[in-house]
């Protein structure tokens, strides 16, 4: 977000065309450096899907194409709003996954995200598609996994209740985002197959670049 050309900072990063590729261009003197504009894959769902432990396999099934990521790694100190205002780790999440794209490879991000939490914000011009899957269950498995975790994660029944309600609207909603998102249901499948299906998802994306 600082420009290498007059050092001026910018909230609204502009990326351009040039010829075959795409430029980052300074808002304030025109400076242009190459950039690299990769998709960024978002394995998303509600907790208790398995997105923590199928992201731990995806890095070694993914290693060779995409950086895999956990977005709870930055969920700390300032960016942990107790007021429900995630914007600043929204954002911070896409700088950093735009940083990490620098390196020629695309990152995969896992955790509970949806398309009006990303698409809004000026960073999302440093990507090129954001393609979303959302891990997912019906309600009834998903109550007894969330019930089942140990007591020191604190699922009372109250917030397990919201997470039913954001599975519902995942599953009812899904089609209609903007853009829309894939929906995955591990119900009876092992986070070995879950991860499998994920990694041949993220592929069938590269392979069409």
């Amino acid at each position: 977000m600082i420009c290498a050309g007059c050092g001026r900072w910018t909230d609204e990063p502009r990326v351009l065309p040039d010829g075959a590729g795409t430029v980052l261009a300074c808002v304030s003197c025109g400076h242009r450096e190459p950039y690299r504009r990769l998709p960024l894959f978002a394995l998303t769902g509600p907790s208790g899907t398995g997105k923590t432990t199928v992201g731990r396999l995806l890095a070694g099934l993914l290693g060779d194409v995409a950086v895999v990521l956990e977005q709870d790694l930055l969920w700390v100190g300032a960016l942990r709003d107790p007021t429900g205002d995630s914007a600043a780790f929204r954002q911070t999440w896409l700088r950093l996954a735009a940083s990490v794209q620098q390196s020629g490879r695309p990152v995969v991000l896992c955790g509970t995200v949806a398309p009006p939490q990303f698409e809004p914000w000026p960073e999302r011009a440093l990507f090129a598609d954001i393609h979303y899957l959302a891990l997912t269950c019906p309600s009834a498995e998903l109550r007894a996994r969330l019930r089942a975790r140990p007591a020191w994660r604190a699922w009372d029944e109250e917030r397990i209740a919201e997470m039913l309600s954001f599975n519902e609207w995942v599953r009812t909603e899904a089609a209609r985002t903007n853009p829309p998102m894939t929906l995955l249901d591990t119900t009876g499948a092992s986070p070995a197959d879950t991860a499998a299906e994920v990694a041949t998802w993220v592929r069938s994306h590269l392979d069409r670049m």
